[in-house]
């Protein structure tokens, strides 16, 4: 008979065969504050107990990289002894409960994944999921998603540059906010999170503890119900102002020389930076929560240990430089509290009061977490849903009808309703602005530049999660190369269903599958990333969502790139072969209601190929634009390199593809084949990209010219879309903002 009782378990997240592995590691019946402490850092969120095995397939090593997964964030190297330090994280369901703060502070939390390695962070992108914005809950929580990450981005300093915004009916129940935070070190100055030196002081520093995001991590780990709204509580609250403190204050403390190892308390708080910094280290930690700054009254050691309030950090200072560390943060006007001491030994004790309360071997906690290797099962419904006949889809829309709608379609319309509430040059080292395919930001004191992109499909996904994730991979280390730069690391967050549903499970493994192949062909090693699960609601799961970002490094930032045309006149180069598919398409969903067939083919050869083609081309100043061929196709991959440039057209005539009857002119200008790429080049540059095209083996054709007021696209010399540039460009740009009004102010789109 146990002290603890099943509701107690159940309550913290805890399988019975899970407790009894805590009873052994312990040799003993754990206490409720040891459970709790078990509850969170065995959390899926915390652990990654169901991923892990798979995640360790993945390619992370490389000539650039200087650290990889373990660690708060990844690195590379961009030389003159400085590194790129960057990494991707999620905040969904906070997001679903409270959208403004859970927004808010999933930006708090990967900056100081940031700075906590000694990086000045530079740059933030966003990948988000909504529902329908014809719901009034989507655009309820796109609002406060939105709202937050300005909010606390624009606060603090930070530019948000860039990122993805998709809505599906699929997201409803599950918005998802992943946030990728890019900063630069010196390469000697990275510090890691690991404890060491026994007798050396352990400081709290920056807010006070309070009851917000008590069980954070195990709610992150739980699928949503009628019930909730009842988790509010868990949800954090965040404070930009004092983080821009805090940030200033670590980064500062840590050229003295003085710490040893420093710890973000992001999910499960105070618990995860000491069992996680003494279990690197290979040694003990001892703490007592009685000096902790506590914002509330009558806090137990539980609530304490748990909570995940905002913008706190745990430091291990040399003893003897104490002094220097409380000078420092007392300069910034903040709390720096010594709490505790590392040990000899390996074990995590807790006090209160002098008291001890709590007492668990540090691996037990974290490296001894459960790991699953779950079953998995291809769904039944896989094979049928690559189905997809066209004559079922009887008769064909009009190309100008098709061509129409699209621009309406709120994932392909500009999302300027967004990034307009962003901050996105503040400090100075803003290049390529949001909405311009990849962002870029400069390095400063140096001649280069680092290309940012993060993308992924949760349709092709749904339909092929090896493919889809495979083509997340190519389309985020595409955009990066279009702006100029030279993959060089990537990081990623897996978003999917419950991983105790073996199709769930499949999909995550076929996932990571993909993004290990893809990876290793386009030499873009993952150094880090987050993995965030169980996004259901009533059974409902997400589509698979594995996001990618890509890090490129330009060795001349005046060469960047963007995806407008500038010239009158100038050339229009179709990169890539244009197969017509249609699997999976914005076309296919908006046009017919249908997310069927199979995604897009990928030749990683030829992908890599035509990746370092373009970079090529940049490089040796061949070519004024590149744009990448993706959400809409080729037409409106052409449409929105006419966008932005005060009304310059473009008329270009396409093959149009075979084999697909009535349905040859959509296919042709809406199908979504990969490893594409529109550029635009000066008459007097075309054979030099012609025949660099032709040395890389890559498929080259002219399609047309810049110039005129019209975006004019034909098929096999016919005429299939004819819209003026001022007109077609007012539709795209305010797609989400009519959507957003009241609804006795919005438009139509014209038909």
């Amino acid at each position: 008979m146990t002290v603890i009782d099943s509701a107690v378990l159940e309550r913290h997240g805890i399988k019975p065969d899970e407790y009894e592995r805590i009873q052994k590691l312990m040799g003993r019946e754990p206490n409720l504050l040891e459970l709790g402490l078990f509850s969170v850092m065995w959390s899926e969120h915390c652990s990654y107990k169901s991923s892990r095995v798979h995640l360790k397939t993945l390619p992370t090593t490389g000539a650039r990289v200087v650290q990889g997964p373990g660690e708060n964030a990844g690195a590379v190297d961009i030389g003159d002894g400085l590194c790129a330090v960057f990494k991707i994280e999620s905040h969904n369901h906070p997001s679903f409960i409270e959208p403004y703060q859970g927004a808010a502070t999933g930006v708090g939390g990967i900056i100081r994944d940031i700075f906590t390695m000694g990086a000045r962070p530079i740059a933030i992108l966003n990948a988000l999921r909504f529902g329908s914005l014809d719901t009034p809950l989507a655009r309820r929580i796109f609002e406060g998603v939105v709202a937050g990450i300005g909010g606390y981005g624009n606060s603090i300093g930070i530019p948000t540059v860039g990122g993805e915004i998709v809505f599906d009916e699929m997201y409803a129940g599950n918005p998802l906010v992943n946030v990728l935070c890019l900063g630069i070190a010196h390469r000697d100055d990275i510090i890691k999170g690991a404890a060491k030196g026994t007798g050396n002081p352990v400081y709290y520093v920056g807010a006070k503890t309070g009851r917000d995001g008590i069980h954070g991590a195990t709610m992150a780990s739980a699928e949503f119900d009628e019930k909730s709204a009842e988790k509010r509580p868990a949800v954090q609250v965040g404070d930009p102002f004092m983080e821009k403190l805090l940030m200033e204050a670590c980064l500062e403390v840590m050229k003295t020389g003085a710490v040893v190892g420093i710890q973000d308390m992001g999910a499960a708080g105070f618990t995860c930076s000491t069992s996680e910094m003494g279990s690197r280290g290979g040694c003990g930690m001892s703490v007592d929560v009685t000096y902790v700054p506590q914002r509330e009254t009558g806090m137990t050691p539980y609530e304490i240990m748990l909570s995940e309030s905002q913008e706190r950090m745990l430091l291990v200072v040399e003893r003897g430089r104490e002094h220097e560390v409380e000078a420092v943060f007392e300069k910034w006007d903040l709390h720096a509290v010594k709490v505790g001491e590392v040990t000899d030994g390996s074990r995590l004790k807790i006090h209160e009061r002098g008291t001890l309360v709590a007492d668990v071997p540090n691996r037990a906690l974290t490296d001894e977490a459960p790991v699953y290797n779950r079953p998995m099962e291809m769904p039944l419904w896989q094979k049928s849903v690559q189905e997809c006949s066209l004559a079922d889809l009887m008769p064909a829309p009009s190309a100008q009808h098709a061509f129409d709608r699209l621009l309406w379609v709120p994932t392909i319309a500009s999302k300027r309703w967004a990034y307009r509430q962003f901050d996105h040059s503040v400090g100075t080292n803003t290049i390529a602005q949001p909405g311009m395919s990849a962002a870029v930001v400069r390095v400063k004191d140096t001649p280069r530049a680092l290309a940012i992109s993060v993308d992924g499909n949760g349709r092709f996904c749904y339909l092929d999660p090896y493919q889809g994730a495979r083509l997340a991979v190519a389309e985020a280390a595409r955009n990066v190369a279009c702006a100029g730069g030279e993959p060089i690391g990537a990081t990623n967050n897996l978003n999917f269903g419950n991983p105790e549903r073996p199709e769930i499970m499949w999909q995550i493994g076929e996932a990571v599958r993909g993004i290990g192949d893809a990876c290793r062909a386009l030499n873009a090693p993952i150094t880090g990333g987050n993995v965030s699960l169980y996004n259901e609601t009533e059974g409902r799961a997400i589509f698979p969502t594995p996001v990618i970002g890509v890090v490129g490094l330009l060795e001349d930032a005046s060469k960047t790139v963007t995806r407008t045309f500038k010239t009158d006149g100038s050339a229009v180069v179709l990169l890539g072969d244009n197969l017509g598919e249609l699997g999976g398409s914005e076309y296919l969903a908006t046009m017919h209601n249908l997310v069927a067939g199979k995604p897009p083919q990928l030749d990683l050869k030829r992908e890599a190929a035509l990746q370092q083609l373009i970079i090529k081309l940049i490089r040796d100043g061949c070519i004024e634009s590149a744009h990448d061929c993706s959400e809409g196709g080729l037409a409106i991959a052409l449409a929105e390199c006419t966008f932005d440039t005060g009304g310059l057209g473009v008329s270009a005539d396409v093959t149009g593809v075979t084999g697909m009857e009535v349905f040859s002119v959509n296919a042709t200008l809406f199908g979504e084949s990969a490893s594409r790429i529109v550029v635009s080049c000066a008459s007097t540059h075309l054979d030099a990209v012609m025949n660099a095209a032709k040395e890389a083996q890559v498929t080259a054709r002219e399609i047309g010219r810049v110039g005129g007021e019209s975006i004019r696209l034909s098929v096999n010399g016919q005429v299939a879309v004819d819209t003026a540039v001022l007109d077609a460009e007012q539709a795209w740009a305010t797609a989400i903002e009519n959507r957003m009004r009241k609804p006795e102010r919005r438009e139509q789109p014209r038909s």
